[in-house]
């Protein structure tokens, strides 16, 4: 027989910041303190410094993370890419995205409430700034609820201002990865109009970070994010998120009452959450995995002397006193698509060449007919061999001719050495003459191109020889 727990009945708290008549409460989330937010706190903390220091970091000469779009650039962990390479992305998004599947299966919304850039900045700097300005949530709401003041005023000048030179300084230094540093500096310095697309879209993502971090908040999450509103799909009721356990906890009643649960019925668990919901009426759209009801809950417990984890990481399983699986059919399936995603991206990789040399015919006449000056009827191919060196240091390149067998064919090529620098690219032409009569069907132009180095590595760059037919 199946047991059903009876949920309590929703009141006016914990319904979050948007209503059925598509209003907003603006949410004002209490402090909280308990392993959960140390262990945040640290997360923000590493994540920031990595995204501010990025731009300063360098290796082989280059930026570690850069997307010079405009230059067709791309460097990454000192490995470097060209416009040729950008296939590869596909494996990056499709791992990436991948990974959050995994992760939203297993253990819920954990990049949500840990790793998204949204919740790192919305509740490691913007809210922490805004508690510093405004103080603690009971303080601010009373001002807010309060008439306009010098006091209430001031205190919303300065923050906002804040949040704006943080919007400009958040907005500049993402346009770093995509100009480097010193570029965004040359930009900052001259006049606008010099730069004027780079200006445009810095100027674009300065006022959305600033109306979503100072007005849009957990709108951005509940509204916009896809990645939230597959939750629903992506888990099931062994996933592990955040819950509360109402077979303890109902019914609610005062520490003194013998008959209630375990829940004192607070409201800290409400007043604590970024999302203004209750973790209480059970898995809800607008939960980000957070924990800090979690912190919360467990510090009112340990007051009481009660056990912790009424609030606590478990399935819906779990919390209903079902057996737990960890290992699922659908987890099976996701890891045979790792194994062949692994596979794939693999084999990608390692097809990735150090270098590119490709044939190319050049404009004009497929073929010219002339005579040598010994009286020989020949056919002459006009060609071009592209070189692209995309190594992140200047690499030098020897070209041989190779002839088919049996086939004397001329070679005029302009230079057999040639030096480039990191990304650089250069055009070689090459002129292939062959006598008339020994010209036949399918015959292959063939240069040997090696790049020098403690590991040489060759790639044969060839087009068909073209004649009358």
């Amino acid at each position: 027989m199946t047991e059903h727990v009876r949920l309590p009945v929703v009141d006016e708290r914990g319904k979050g910041s948007l209503r059925t008549d598509g209003s907003r409460v603006s949410i004002v989330p209490a402090d909280v303190k308990g392993r959960f937010a140390t262990a945040r706190k640290v997360a923000f903390a590493v994540l920031i410094g990595v995204y501010a220091v990025m731009p300063f970091v360098r290796i082989h000469g280059h930026p570690a993370l850069l997307l010079d779009i405009a230059h067709r650039q791309f460097f990454l962990f000192g490995q470097t890419f060209n416009a040729q390479d950008t296939w590869l992305v596909f494996f990056l998004l499709t791992g990436v995205g991948f990974t959050l599947v995994v992760a939203a299966a297993v253990i819920g919304r954990v990049w949500c409430g840990w790793a998204c850039p949204q919740t790192v900045f919305l509740d490691g700097v913007f809210r922490r700034i805004e508690r510093w300005i405004e103080g603690p949530r009971n303080t601010h709401l009373r001002r807010d609820a309060g008439p306009m003041s010098f006091d209430k005023l001031w205190r919303k000048l300065l923050k906002h201002s804040i949040f704006l030179v943080l919007a400009v300084l958040l907005s500049h230094l993402l346009l770093a990865y995509f100009v480097t540093l010193p570029g965004v500096l040359t930009f900052v310095k001259g006049p606008p109009a010099e730069h004027l697309e780079a200006f445009i879209w810095t100027t674009a993502f300065t006022v959305i970070l600033y109306l979503d971090f100072a007005w849009f908040r957990e709108q951005l999450c509940l509204i916009i994010c896809p990645y939230g509103r597959l939750q629903a799909v992506l888990s099931d009721t062994d996933t592990i998120t955040i819950g509360y356990d109402a077979k303890r906890g109902e019914p609610r009643g005062k520490a003194s009452d013998k008959d209630a649960g375990a829940c004192v019925d607070c409201g800290r668990c409400v007043v604590v959450c970024p999302s203004g919901i209750d973790i209480r009426n059970g898995q809800q759209l607008d939960c980000t995995g957070c924990t800090a009801c979690v912190d919360a809950c467990d510090e009112v417990m340990t007051q009481l002397s009660r056990p912790v984890g009424l609030v606590r990481h478990d399935s819906l399983n779990g919390l209903l006193g079902r057996a737990k699986r960890i290992l699922r059919p659908r987890l099976y399936l996701y890891a045979a698509l790792l194994v062949a995603g692994i596979v794939a991206a693999s084999i990608a990789v390692a097809s990735h060449q150090p270098f590119e040399a490709n044939m190319l015919r050049l404009r004009g006449m497929p073929y010219l007919l002339a005579t040598s000056p010994a009286g020989v009827a020949t056919i002459r191919n006009d060609l071009e061999i592209h070189l692209v060196n995309k190594q992140n240091d200047p690499r030098t390149f020897t070209l041989r001719p190779v002839s088919p067998a049996g086939v004397a064919m001329d070679y005029a090529l302009r230079s057999r050495s040639i030096t480039l620098p990191s990304l650089a690219e250069q055009r070689v032409p090459l002129f292939v003459t062959l006598p008339e009569s020994a010209y036949r069907r399918h015959l292959l132009v063939q240069v040997d191109v090696t790049m020098e180095g403690e590991f040489p590595e060759t790639q044969h760059a060839h087009a068909p020889f073209i004649g009358p037919h």
